[in-house]
């Protein structure tokens, strides 16, 4: 079986090349960059096949997909930084991305008859209430662009495929890039105090774990609808914060805050960003771990 996965400069991109190396699988990556730009750690990913790819070029999606032939395609390529797709400049761009970008590679696969994988997000819905979201509600109303144009790209491969996988994930963080955990550990040793928002909520996905599940998937016809994160209950960014400053050792003070008091985001946020995960089991998938254990296992594979 080949695959062949767009975005592998990028947190998930990276880690699942690799597991498609370490379980045996011809993998073919690609992102924009002229050649491989993700993480330089020694890993498989830097010397596998590599694509140079604009996803908004259709005609250079086509080329790309249909000379290469994979049987699973696996679309991690997107604009994630959501704050700067709120930006007036930016909207369209974001948009064309990851809207048609998906588009282009949707109709690609349809060409070849192969199966396609799409990671979305948690942002595809409202946020609103306390109950987790089902994979298969169709009750969308995203509060922001990024948002907006993830549910694009979801109706992109609805509409064209029959054979895909939807995952929706969600406070992802992975060796490659830069993530929460990264963030707020820099943060932590340079002041005595951080604030970190306490009403929204949700659970954290490791990419080395999803990408385990990914290739799972892949591995049987079960397609539809999923939400994938790690084990381990609801909690708040604050809550996070918390173990990870626990598990680093770092002795600084951590004050809740409401998002509104918080008040730097340009894009609204979600409150409630459970998902729902009882689909996977349900389908014989073994759920990730516990975000916990994630996270010990990152602060150890990431060397910070």
């Amino acid at each position: 079986m080949k695959y062949f996965v767009t975005g592998v400069n990028g947190q998930l991109g990276h880690d699942l090349m690799n597991e498609l190396h370490k379980r045996g699988y011809e993998a073919v990556g690609s992102d924009i960059t002229p050649a491989y730009a993700g993480a330089d750690d020694g890993s498989a990913v830097a010397t596998m096949p590599y694509e140079s790819l604009d996803i908004t070029d259709a005609a250079a999606v086509t080329e790309v997909i249909t000379r290469i032939r994979p049987d699973a395609v696996i679309h991690c390529a997107a604009w994630t930084a959501v704050d700067a797709a709120e930006d007036a400049e930016n909207v369209e761009k974001v948009k064309l991305i990851n809207a048609q970008g998906t588009q282009n590679i949707a109709d690609a696969v349809k060409k070849i008859d192969a199966v396609l994988t799409y990671i979305s997000t948690d942002y595809v819905f409202d946020g609103k209430g306390e109950k987790p979201w089902d994979p298969d509600c169709r009750d969308f109303s995203p509060l922001n662009v990024y948002g907006e144009s993830k549910l694009m790209g979801e109706e992109a491969v609805r509409n064209t495929l029959s054979r895909y996988f939807i995952v929706r994930i969600a406070w992802v963080f992975g060796l490659s890039g830069n993530n929460f955990i990264k963030t707020m550990i820099k943060v932590g040793k340079t002041h005595d105090e951080v604030r970190v928002v306490k009403d929204q909520i949700g659970t954290p996905t490791y990419t080395p774990d999803l990408s385990r599940l990914l290739v799972d998937m892949n591995e049987t016809e079960k397609f539809g609808h999923y939400h994938a994160t790690n084990e381990g209950g609801f909690i708040s960014w604050y809550d996070f914060c918390c173990e990870i400053y626990r598990q680093y050792g770092l002795s600084t003070k951590v004050t809740p805050v409401t998002t509104e008091e918080y008040g730097l985001s340009k894009a609204a946020r979600p409150f409630n960003s459970r998902l729902d995960k009882s689909k996977l089991t349900e389908n014989g998938f073994k759920p990730l771990p516990d975000w916990k254990d994630a996270l010990s296992r990152y602060l150890s594979e990431a060397g910070l």
